[in-house]
């Protein structure tokens, strides 16, 4: 009997050990983190500054969202509104108490403001900042290799070089060149810009339902509230 006793020892021993040191490790993680956090929600696959990702996470400012096909993932900032990823898409995302900003790198991305909060995301070719004055609703595309912005409530101006445009609610506008063979080129109508008119109503009244919560949730006093523990996702280094 004590022979056995001795020889599990020390697998106890290291089980503590192991335990302690990981519970010690989210510890300093957790603590090392200042400012505003978002609640994530996700559908499919999603990860944040490389590691798969589920709804309830925690995802903090200065991180990287990387959605795949099929799959999407929904940022709630309580008061600053919210920040939703289509698939195959990357963002990282900023915020502070009274901003959010984003620099996408691939897909679409949707921002919705409520008024009094700045927000912009930049692309290759240049950065769409809305209209803080007023509630925004705005999706910044670079899915064709260049950057379509639809404004949906609000208004956001397109800054690219030397150039400056103001798009209003229901409009449209792109910068960049389109690449040969993508739904942009492949779906162009006379008078659209970027992205045929087809495809543009699809994508809306796909949106429609998602645009509505958000302004409504952006507006109100009240956060998303996702179930589940939450989980501390540090931003990368």
């Amino acid at each position: 009997m004590i022979s056995r006793t001795w020889s599990r020892t020390p697998i106890a021993l290291t089980l503590a050990f192991a335990i302690l040191s990981t519970y010690s490790m989210v510890s300093l993680a957790a603590q090392g983190q200042t400012g505003p956090s978002g609640d994530l929600s996700v559908v499919g696959e999603v990860s944040v500054n490389g590691a798969k990702a589920i709804s309830g996470a925690t995802v903090f400012s200065d991180s990287t969202i990387t959605t795949a096909q099929n799959s999407s993932a929904v940022v709630s900032l309580g008061k600053l509104g919210r920040v939703e990823l289509l698939p195959n898409s990357s963002l990282k995302i900023n915020f502070t108490d009274a901003s959010i900003a984003g620099s996408l790198d691939a897909g679409r991305v949707r921002l919705s403001t409520p008024s009094g909060v700045t927000a912009n995301v930049t692309t290759k070719d240049g950065s769409a900042i809305a209209d803080s004055s007023q509630p925004n609703v705005f999706l910044v595309d670079v899915e064709c290799g260049n950057t379509v912005i639809n404004t949906q409530t609000g208004r956001v101006e397109l800054r690219a070089g030397t150039t400056a445009k103001q798009i209003t609610a229901g409009n449209q506008d792109a910068a960049g060149q389109a690449a040969p063979g993508t739904r942009c080129t492949r779906l162009a109508t006379p008078g659209m810009k970027g992205i045929g008119g087809g495809a543009l109503a699809a994508l809306l009244l796909a949106a429609g339902g998602a645009i509505a919560a958000a302004i409504i949730a952006a507006s109100s006093d009240d956060e998303f509230q996702f179930g589940g523990s939450p989980i501390v996702i540090s931003p990368s280094r």
